[in-house]
This record gives structure tokens, C-alpha cells and sequence, in this order.
């Protein structure tokens, strides 16, 4: 595992940022796993930036997303698609044909989940995979005590995630209680990772996820077996990590 200490969320995302960017320059027809939430939005409006300088070409890229909420449209302001447009897709020359997020409007689970191992397979798989982490380690929407094993699926979530998650609501009850998401083994079958860590708040888990046993409680914790991992991370995040590691 390969590690960048950056000074702050700004540098943290622009060393994010830098490794996309050679992602799609050495094979600018790559398969980018792309994630959600607060964490990758500066690394995004990096991208952005350099591509309206004309330093990046995403004309021929596809993005596959980690996960999405059950139930909701595409048109959802809290949908993952609906992030993903606005915080990428609609600000570089990405084709929306070949960007993907799991289908929130499927109702049959088993269908939606095995549609979207298709998608994966069908485009050779994930080239670069983005991840963020959770305070209790999990990864996409894979909560403490998901199997290795699993592959896209249907997860009911955790009350922590619901409540991390009831900020972008109206109200608690609102927060989708399902999601679609990869599973851990399809996460770790991506040829490259790359964690995205900020904050004092997660200086605990990147700890316990990347020196503490390998577990299912900690989902995170399997990536300690993946063959190429980048962890990018602010002085904040990876405080308790440097100082067990020096």
C-alpha cells in the first residue's frame, strides 16, 4: 500500500485528482470506479478544473458508481446519479451513455444487483476504483459484518449510516433504509484503489482499518490484502496511523 500524507482536504484532493487524471491519460478509454458523498467533491471540481483548461479528455472514459439508494429516481435530488451529474458529468465531456449507477427504481433486488455485475463485467471491469471509508470502516454501503465474498447487493443500513446520511434530508425519516451497492468482492476485484480520508474524525478507523486484523467488522480492513492501494489522507486523518507506524 502506497500512502500520501497531504496537508490538508485541498491537497488531499488535488493528489486525488492527480491520480485520476494519470488514470485517463495513460488509457483514456479506462473504466473509473467513482464514489459519492462529501469526501470526493474536491478531488471532482479538480478534475473539472483541469479539464476546462483542456488538460484532461474524458470523451472516452466509462464511470461505474459504487452503490445507490433504493427507491429513488435518477431526477432525485438526494439520488447518486443526481450527484454524480452534478458534481462531474454535467461539467466534462464524459458521455452519460457510459456512466453507470445502480438502478434505484428496480424494485426486484436480484434483478437490479445481477444487471449491474453485467454492466461491470461487460466493460472488463474497474480500472480505478474511488473510495471513501465510513467511521465504522465500511466501504460503499458494505457495513460492519458484510461477507468478503459478496458481489453487487441489497443492503438494509446501518442506523449510523442512516443518521451520517439525515443531513442531505428533510428529516430522518426520509433517508432511504436500502441501498445497491458493490460488495466488498467486487470492490477488491478493481486492478487499482484509491482511499480518500480527511478529517481528525477519521484518524480512529484508517488506524484500525489499515494496521488492525483483517474482519468483517471492519469492512475497510480487507483492503490490507488488495495488491495495489493508494490511501490519500490529510495530516488529520492519518495522525493516529503515522504515529503507529514511526
Amino acid at each position: 500500500m502506497r500512502i500520501y500524507c497531504a496537508k490538508d482536504y485541498y491537497h488531499v484532493s488535488r493528489v486525488a485528482a492527480n491520480i485520476i487524471s494519470a488514470q485517463v491519460i495513460m488509457k483514456p478509454d479506462c473504466v473509473l470506479g467513482l464514489a459519492t458523498g462529501s469526501t470526493p467533491i474536491g478531488t471532482y471540481e479538480q478534475l473539472i478544473r483541469w479539464y476546462e483548461k483542456g488538460d484532461l479528455d474524458f470523451a472516452e472514459v466509462s464511470s461505474i458508481n459504487l452503490d445507490e439508494y433504493k427507491g429513488l429516481t435518477p431526477e432525485d435530488e438526494q439520488s447518486y446519479r443526481y450527484f454524480m451529474n452534478t458534481h462531474l458529468f454535467d461539467s466534462i465531456n464524459i458521455d452519460k451513455r457510459n456512466t453507470f449507477v445502480p438502478d434505484g427504481t428496480e424494485q426486484d433486488s436480484e434483478k437490479a444487483c445481477k444487471d449491474y455485475e453485467k454492466i461491470i463485467h461487460s466493460h472488463g471491469g474497474i480500472d480505478l476504483q474511488i473510495l471513501g471509508m465510513g467511521h465504522n470502516g465500511h466501504i460503499g454501503f458494505n457495513e460492519p459484518g458484510s461477507a468478503f465474498d459478496k458481489e453487487t447487493h441489497c443492503v438494509k443500513l446501518a442506523e449510523s449510516t442512516i443518521a451520517a446520511n439525515a443531513r442531505f434530508f428533510a428529516s430522518m425519516e426520509d433517508v432511504p433504509k436500502e441501498a445497491y451497492t458493490m460488495g466488498i468482492k467486487t470492490i477488491m476485484q478493481a486492478k487499482k484503489i484509491v482511499v480518500i480520508v480527511s478529517g481528525e474524525d477519521k484518524k480512529d478507523i484508517v488506524k484500525k482499518a489499515f494496521l488492525g486484523p483483517i474482519t468483517p467488522e471492519v469492512p475497510a480492513s480487507v483492503l490490507q490484502l488488495h495488491n495495489d492501494v493508494i490511501l490519500v489522507g490529510d495530516e488529520a486523518a492519518l495522525s493516529e496511523y503515522n504515529k503507529a507506524v514511526q
